[in-house]
């Protein structure tokens, strides 16, 4: 189970067998890698769901192999135009994924690959920018000119990319961290990983397309990925407003209007929860969240009212159709703003 979904396995994956199974949405949210919040957003869990669907949908029409099977509706798999009624459950096949073990921050993933064989979900994030906002971990780790870019620092304004830059951070530690290509590679384990980075180029190229076709600018996502009988697809959930940032009239469509609310009205949990994966990187401890000396406090029910509706009405707009009973993106975005 993630924070925000389930895992319902039909059949398990073996070695040499894909798995079917589903995904079941919920309504839950994280932010800062925190898990479980507090509250629930009404209709999150069927929005993702539905993005989701139409995004995989849309990858496999233009060749894109994925592990997507349909939306479930009173037990049946359908396609999502013959859905009913906005989905929150995704049939999908099931890969292996062994455990991981760890002796603080040292991970074995060689034990991962001797178990996985050649049937495993690829522990790692494939991280695909469009654009480098003010803020982002780029511009701490990086300079401009390892990305071919022509400013000697980074400038106090947002770079547009005419080339996007493909990025690789681990999976299933406790504190995600980039990776360098050469790292990612052997984390990989038997998917090549320039192909990996292309399959991410080829994935934005769609998402971005799509979403400039609905009048949003796509600035930066991931995918994640299986690897089965030598071939990688598409895995998890591609192109919602959690995996990825979207804006619309230059105000942010995301989980990041979460992620900035918090920081204005909880900084001193989001400081604590800096401070407990800074500690727990310094003493080489996994489990960070155990040094975190605050809990974040509940949502009131207008900013609840105000992050569903720009989930419900940013699913619309995305997709084309009045799936859901949401205001006007406009008017859910003026909504954003004033939070």
């Amino acid at each position: 189970m993630t924070s925000v979904k389930e895992f319902q396995i039909d059949d398990a994956a073996t070695d040499t067998e894909l798995g079917r199974g589903s995904f079941v949405f919920t309504d839950d949210y994280s932010v800062f890698d925190w898990g479980k919040m507090p509250d629930q957003i009404p209709e999150k869990g069927a929005s993702l769901c539905t993005m989701g669907a139409f995004n995989f949908e849309l990858l496999e029409s233009e060749g894109v192999p994925t592990h997507y099977r349909g939306v479930v509706e009173n037990g049946e798999v359908v396609p999502l135009e013959d859905a009913s009624r906005p989905p929150w459950q995704m049939a999908i096949d099931l890969t292996q994924v062994p455990d991981l073990p760890n002796d603080g921050r040292e991970y074995d993933y060689e034990h991962y690959h001797d178990t996985a064989g050649t049937n495993y979900l690829i522990p790692l994030e494939i991280v695909f920018r469009n654009e480098v906002p003010i803020g982002s971990s780029l511009r701490s780790r990086t300079e401009p000119a390892d990305h071919g870019l022509e400013f000697d620092t980074w400038p106090d304004e947002p770079v547009d990319l005419d080339d996007p830059i493909v990025e690789f951070s681990t999976k299933y530690e406790e504190s995600d961290r980039y990776l360098d290509r050469a790292e990612a590679d052997a984390i990989a384990g038997r998917a090549d990983i320039d192909a990996l980075a292309e399959l991410a180029r080829e994935v934005n190229r769609i998402i971005t397309d799509q979403a400039d076709s609905a009048g949003l600018d796509h600035q930066d996502g991931k995918i994640e990925c299986l690897y089965y009988d030598g071939e990688i697809r598409v895995a998890d959930v591609v192109g919602t407003f959690d995996e990825n940032r979207f804006s619309y009239e230059g105000t942010q469509l995301s989980k990041e209007v979460l992620r900035q609310y918090h920081k204005r009205t909880q900084p001193e949990w989001v400081q604590a929860v800096e401070a407990a994966k800074v500690e727990a990187k310094q003493d080489g401890v996994a489990d960070w969240k155990a040094l975190c000396t605050r809990e974040p406090a509940s949502l009131d029910d207008d900013v609840l009212e105000t992050a569903r509706d720009m989930y419900c009405a940013g699913a619309n707009t995305y997709t084309g159709r009045e799936l859901f009973d949401a205001p006007p993106l406009s008017s859910a975005i003026g909504a954003v703003r004033r939070l």
